[in-house]
């Protein structure tokens, strides 16, 4: 096989199709090659009556899937390039088929899924979450915005805490996962080896009652109050307000965290969390994602929000502009205007999830 193949592997056990993300090193991160593969071996299983059972999991020990290969897309929005465009295209169509996939689709969510991580397992249909897993949106950091259908995922969480999540960019661990709705069972890490063999060979009922437990005690139920009254309102200054106004430690740390974020980034992810909460199913939400996204790439943040965080990893970003009052209206509808429709992403948003075969 090519290196390119060898970066999932992919195999029939039993009555399991297995892929495996295959790139440790890079905590998994997904190429646009990646994705492909994923949805070639989707396809071919999904008419395939001795694949019962789809499985998805990564290598190595650290986690599932850290996301994109950011530093690609760093490239691409530097020198004003549409490689992004395509691979942002191809990934969302790749997250509408996991969620209606027709098979039992198992994700394994050990360790670090972040990002590009979720949305090729919290869509799936079985999601397993870990003493080791950390869930994460951080894309505020960086300049972005939640994609990958994570705005439509957050947007169903309980109460504010997706809005909390999403703007934060805030890990959770599983019992979290689990109240946000981003997973659906706990298995000790150690029992995902039986897991899997139990998955080839039975019914997933059967081999998820043998495993599954409860999750350690979370953290974001305890934080309802002040979360569901800080977030619930209509602009970032009148949320970070109500952080620092809260007789709460917690809520005055988010209010630093959000201090350290892209101010565009932080106006647009609002704005798009309560659109999604009216656009209806999955496929709706994508192609507004991909509308912010291809935005996105014009957008000083995002060069500047991977190199700090990525590239020369000075932690600095020097957002622009650099204050929440300076980002306008303007500035944000900018993101959710139609695409040119002379040009390919404008074709590609368009056409990119009719094209799923249910």
């Amino acid at each position: 096989m090519s290196g390119e193949e060898d970066d999932v592997l992919v195999r029939v056990e039993g009555g399991a199709g297995r892929l495996v993300l295959n790139r440790p090193k890079a905590l998994n991160a997904l190429s646009h090659s990646m994705v492909l593969r994923i949805e070639e071996a989707l396809t071919a299983w999904r008419d395939d009556p001795a694949v019962r059972t789809v499985v998805i999991s990564g290598a190595g020990e650290r986690g599932l899937c850290a996301g994109g290969d950011i530093r690609a897309i760093h490239e691409d929005a530097r020198t004003g390039g549409t490689a992004s465009a395509a691979f942002w295209r191809d990934e969302y169509r790749l997250n509408a088929l996991i969620a209606r996939y027709p098979k039992p689709y198992v994700a394994l969510m050990d360790g670090i899924v972040m990002g590009g991580g979720v949305g090729i397992s919290a869509h799936g249909s079985v999601r397993i979450v870990t003493e080791r897993s950390r869930v994460a949106m951080p894309e505020t950091g960086i300049g972005f915005v939640p994609d990958v259908g994570g705005t439509y995922l957050l947007a169903l969480a309980p109460g504010e805490l997706g809005t909390h999540l999403a703007l934060t960019g805030a890990p959770v661990g599983a019992a979290d996962a689990l109240l946000c709705g981003l997973a659906d069972h706990f298995v000790p890490a150690e029992r995902l080896g039986a897991l899997v063999t139990d998955l080839a060979h039975g019914r997933v009922h059967d081999a998820l009652a043998a495993h599954v437990g409860p999750a350690p005690a979370g953290e974001l139920g305890s934080h309802r109050e002040w979360i569901d009254h800080c977030y619930a309102v209509d602009t970032v200054e009148e949320v970070i307000d109500r952080l620092h106004a809260a007789d709460d430690p917690a809520a005055k740390q988010a209010a630093a965290t959000l201090a350290t974020k892209s101010p565009t980034a932080l106006k647009v992810t609002l704005a798009a969390l309560r659109r999604a909460r009216g656009l209806g199913p999955l496929e709706r939400v994508l192609e507004q994602e991909y509308r912010v996204s291809c935005a996105a790439l014009s957008s000083p943040d995002l060069v500047e929000g991977i190199r700090a965080q990525v590239i020369d990893k000075d932690r600095n970003p020097r957002w622009s502009p650099a204050r929440l009052s300076d980002v306008t209206e303007a500035d944000t509808a900018r993101y959710f205007a139609p695409l040119d429709d002379d040009s390919e992403p404008a074709v590609a948003a368009r056409d990119a999830f009719q094209e799923v075969p249910w």
